[in-house]
């Protein structure tokens, strides 16, 4: 129905934004990745949105990427999240967060998001395998997937490193490698970072 809107931001209101749009103000929930990434009040804002029609009100929902409002609708078809559920996903993870996640099979990482069970952590990595593949940088999907990469990806993550270190470290490493010699080479290039 409303796929995108642009207009002047007028407010604020976590996750809320107030949208001026010739004249018609929308209200739009917003995950904190947009909302973080706003321009100030009164500047020009582009969203793509998605419109959920329930018995009691219509609810817009707003990103700033479609691939953000792709991840968004692959959430809600999942039977038992909502859009507040799916739009806290996308607020505790980015998309490529969430598809690293999805990936590397990481419960723990969803468990962190509030409102996100052991079950429910469990039902996204199962309904969500395969769906977020394009949402990996390119080459990202083929370096995280094998086995000894997820190895060597929680053995940086256990020495310390956040998960964003350890992924793009892992990242450059050849596929097929070893996980003795993949973490030497990974160390290494985050001590050169």
């Amino acid at each position: 129905m409303i796929g995108r809107l642009t207009g002047r931001l007028l407010a604020r209101h976590p996750p809320q934004v107030l949208l001026d749009v010739a004249g018609v103000a929308y209200e739009i929930d917003v995950p904190m990745g947009t909302f973080y990434n706003l321009p100030a009040t009164g500047e020009a804002v582009t969203l793509h949105t998605h419109l959920v029609v329930r018995e009691d009100a219509h609810v817009l929902y707003g990103f700033a990427t479609l691939e953000e409002r792709a991840a968004f609708r692959q959430l809600i078809r999942i039977a038992g999240i909502g859009a507040r559920t799916a739009l806290a996903v996308l607020s505790g993870l980015s998309v490529v967060e969430l598809a690293h996640a999805v990936t590397l099979q990481e419960a723990g990482r969803l468990t962190r998001i509030p409102g996100i069970g052991n079950k429910t952590a469990e039902r996204l990595l199962l309904e969500l395998k395969g769906k977020l593949a394009e949402a990996l940088p390119a080459g990202g999907a083929a370096s995280v997937s094998d086995g000894a990469s997820a190895d060597i990806l929680h053995a940086l993550v256990a020495l310390g490193y956040s998960e964003k270190e350890a992924l793009s470290a892992v990242k450059g490493l050849p596929e097929g490698i070893a996980v003795a010699d993949g973490i030497r080479q990974a160390l290494k290039s985050l001590a050169k970072g």
